[in-house]
């Protein structure tokens, strides 16, 4: 039963890491709905890790795009260089962040007040942001002349989502980068690209906090959702990429405040 839950939080993990939906608002939702007889501090873990299985879809889509070097020759390819110096830099605010106050965080700001309250705020931006912005063309069209300020704005953006759990940190990013006049496709690009050092950052700290002695179960649970957690996000983002060409964003922000307001009615704070 437990890896048939994987499954199911794979494939919330995979569809709602990359619409900016928030992935850790909805794994906590659901976690209350389908709940997994698993330790706290595995499900700590789980709910982190699990991301990284879909931040290898960012690595396999876009590989021809984000690695650095020609493939016959091992030679640098200056422009994507850039684009790594601009990611990490964008990265720096939300690395601080996390690791000073990933305990504090972790203790007072997942819960689902937290999670409602956000998806709600962020959903309200999201639908202000692009009715401010229609009619007017994008600054910034193109991934490489994104400028490295620009870059520092979207990743204190990324920071809001490493803070408040149901923010989503591609939701946050993109609100980031549209708000200072990127187009749809720059920011969804940026976004992913940034979700590589950071996921895996994360992670990383994650698993050794929690420690390398896994139990069988433990290790099938977190293989198999961090295995459909990439295979749904090939096809989510797919969808997101070729959606946002003729659409903005206000849709997932109507549906960020419906779900928030669904999620205190749930839990009785609206009595």
């Amino acid at each position: 039963m437990e890896l048939l839950k994987a499954v199911f939080y794979g494939i919330v993990e995979g569809i709602t890491e990359w619409l900016p939906i928030s992935s850790t608002g909805h794994l906590i939702i659901f976690e209350s709905l389908i709940p997994m007889g698993m330790s706290d501090a595995f499900m700590e873990m789980f709910r982190v890790v699990i991301q990284f299985g879909a931040i290898l879809a960012v690595v396999v889509l876009f590989w021809e795009d984000i690695w650095p070097f020609e493939s016959k020759s091992f030679k640098p390819i200056h422009r994507k260089f850039i684009l790594w110096f601009k990611i990490i830099f964008a990265t720096i605010p939300a690395v601080i962040v996390g690791l000073l106050f990933e305990d504090f965080i972790d203790k007072y700001f997942y819960n689902y007040w937290t999670v409602a309250s956000a998806l709600i705020i962020f959903g309200i931006a999201f639908i202000y942001v692009e009715k401010k912005n229609e009619g007017m063309d994008p600054r910034v069209t193109d991934l490489r002349r994104l400028k490295y300020k620009d870059a520092l704005i979207i990743g204190l953006f990324q920071v809001l989502a490493a803070i408040f759990p149901g923010t989503s940190r591609s939701g946050a990013t993109i609100l980031g980068g549209i708000s200072i006049g990127t187009s749809r496709t720059v920011a969804a690009e940026f976004t992913f690209f940034l979700a590589i050092p950071v996921m895996f950052g994360a992670s990383l700290l994650k698993l050794i906090k929690f420690g390398f002695s896994f139990t069988t179960l433990e290790i099938g649970v977190l293989l198999t959702g961090c295995a459909v957690a990439f295979g749904v996000s090939l096809v989510a983002i797919k969808f997101l990429m070729s959606y946002i060409k003729k659409n903005d964003f206000k849709l997932f922000g109507w549906y960020r405040i419906v779900l928030g307001i669904l999620v205190l009615l749930y839990h009785g704070l609206l009595r």
